[in-house]
Parts: structure tokens; sequence; C-alpha cells
């Protein structure tokens, strides 16, 4: 099968076969992987560029290059979502207030420099949010288009105090810019899967400027109303979080005994009895046997094949 590859992935091809700094070379093989369409025809060509990704990435990190100390966020968690937006939206704010980080929150312009992870719990769970810094500060655009890729989701932030639409506008360039589109789902094409989070909705133009972003862009994005001010919409942003990541929550049980509820095991939505067997081992799912089911709303201590697909909240009992 043809790798039918794009014009944008053999110009990521280009940047990195010019590229004399380590660090951009794996911005470009990054670029190129995220990029490259997912069928048997690239699998070969995937692997690759995943190994040459590992071992650039080993050299940066015995040399103590910048990516691996600074720039380079270890994903935690069920899933990493890193938050965009112009200078002042508010992201920071959300951030200290979902997770136990610290950003530097401030009046004064482009407060955050960094990238700044924090952990958002949700219900049994936790998932990572970036802190970015503002996408119209251009000092950060030579480390940010990695970061974006490595990211399982993006969420713009909209200051509600100002006008909603060119913000949207001014984001979309800027994204632009840093080689990275945005769409309501994932894509293998340098699309990024993204929601809208309106910030500082108890400003007095709040509930009109919410409307005409909702106007405009709700038949492309899930968007929600937030307030730091008044804690308004942080619990609601949870669940779109958590819901937007296509995730579930599978629980284990050893014969027996009582299932594992404080440790589930995170897959994408459309995951297998396979699927979650291979999670735990490799070995341990070349070696299952039959597999017993609870939950879905309909099964309960009910026989399953390996190809049974997977159900948020399900608890699963493996015999091999």
């Amino acid at each position: 099968m043809p790798a039918n590859l794009s014009v944008q992935y053999h110009a990521a091809e280009k940047r990195y076969r010019e590229a004399k700094d380590p660090d951009e070379k794996i911005e470009a093989l990054e670029e190129m992987l995220s990029i490259m369409p997912k069928h048997k025809g690239t699998d070969h060509l995937r692997a690759d560029l995943r190994t040459r990704i590992a071992k650039l990435t080993a050299e940066t990190q015995k040399k103590g290059g910048k990516r691996a100390s600074i720039y380079n966020i270890h994903k935690e968690g069920a899933g990493q979502v890193a938050l965009v937006g112009l200078t002042n939206a508010g992201k920071s704010s959300l951030v200290a207030l979902m997770t136990h980080a610290n950003p530097d929150i401030g009046d004064w312009a482009y407060t955050t420099k960094m990238p700044l992870p924090g952990m958002m719990e949700y219900e049994n769970i936790k998932i990572q949010l970036l802190d970015l810094p503002a996408l119209d500060d251009h000092s950060a655009h030579t480390w940010m288009p990695g970061a974006l890729r490595r990211a399982d989701y993006l969420m713009l932030v909209i200051d509600l105090s100002r006008d909603p639409l060119i913000q949207m506008r001014d984001i979309t360039d800027e994204l632009a810019k840093l080689r990275t589109g945005i769409g309501n789902r994932p894509s293998d094409y340098g699309i990024k899967p993204a929601i809208i989070i309106g910030s500082k909705s108890d400003h007095p133009k709040g509930r009109s400027n919410y409307d005409s972003l909702c106007r405009k862009y709700s038949d492309q994005f899930e968007i929600i109303s937030t307030s730091t001010e008044n804690m308004v919409g942080l619990e609601n942003l949870r669940r779109l979080v958590f819901n937007a990541l296509n995730i579930i929550r599978v629980y284990t049980k050893a014969p027996g005994q009582q299932a594992a509820l404080e440790k589930p095991v995170i897959l994408k939505q459309g995951s297998t009895v396979q699927d979650a067997a291979r999670q735990l081992h490799k070995d341990f799912a070349n070696e299952l046997k039959y597999t017993v089911i609870w939950g879905s709303g309909k099964y309960d201590n009910q026989r399953v094949k390996r190809d049974h697909i997977l159900a948020d909240g399900d608890v699963v009992e493996f015999h091999i």
C-alpha cells in the first residue's frame, strides 16, 4: 500500500534534513509523525520515525539539552491538554484553580514564559493540563510546535471581556505559524482536536460575547464559559475535558476478589478486551484464555470474546 505522503510531510522532511541542531531535528520528525496517515503502508516508516526521535532525545538528555530539561514535558495521567490563547486570556488562572500548580499570574503581558504542567482531578483519575506561553509571544515559537503536537488535546482560552471572534481569528493565525491546525476531532494530518473555553464570564460583556462565540463556532467545537472570579463552570469544564479525550476507565479484578476501583486502566474509546489485556502486559494478552465482564448496563458475570468492545466503568476479570 503506498504511503501517500502529503506536501506538508515532505516540507517537514526537508526541514529535518537541513537541521543542524538535534532539537530542530526532533521537532521536524515529530511533525512528520503527526501528519503522516495511519495505514499499513506507513507502519514501517512510522516505526522508523519513532526510533529516530527516541535516539535523538536520548542524545540530548545525555548532553543536558534544553529539550530534556525545560520544554519537553513528560505526559502524566490519563491525557495531556495544552491551554493556548492570547496574552492575559486567563489560562494561568484556570490552571491554578483546577490543579495544584502555581503559575505566574499577573496583569502584565506575557506572564507565562515556560510550559508549566499541573494535574487536574476528575473523579478517580488525573488529567495533565499544560499552561503554555501566549501564542502572540513569538519568543516561544521556536519550541512551542513540539509541545502542541505532543498534547492530546488543545484548550483554546478566549477572554470574554474582549471581542471573541477577533481572538479566534488571531489564535488560528498564530497556530498556523506554528504549523498547527485545529478541529473538533483527531486527525492524522496535523489537525489537533480542540475545545473552546470562554474565561472571565463575570465581565459585563461576558454573556453577549459568549453568545457570539457560540453562534459562530458551536457547530465546530464544544464551548463552555467559566469564571475563576466567581468559580463558575469549573466542574463542567472538568467533565468536558474528560469527554473530549475520548477515553474510558476499565477496572480489573482477580477471581474471588473485589475490583481495583482506585486504579482504573485508561483506554481509548472503542478499545477491546484484548487491548486492555495488552496494556497490562503483552505476554499476558497472548496467554489470555477467556474474560468475564461486569458493567455496560447489560453484563453481569458474563464471558466475552477478545474483540468485545469495552465501555467506561466496565469491570473485567482475566483468566489465563
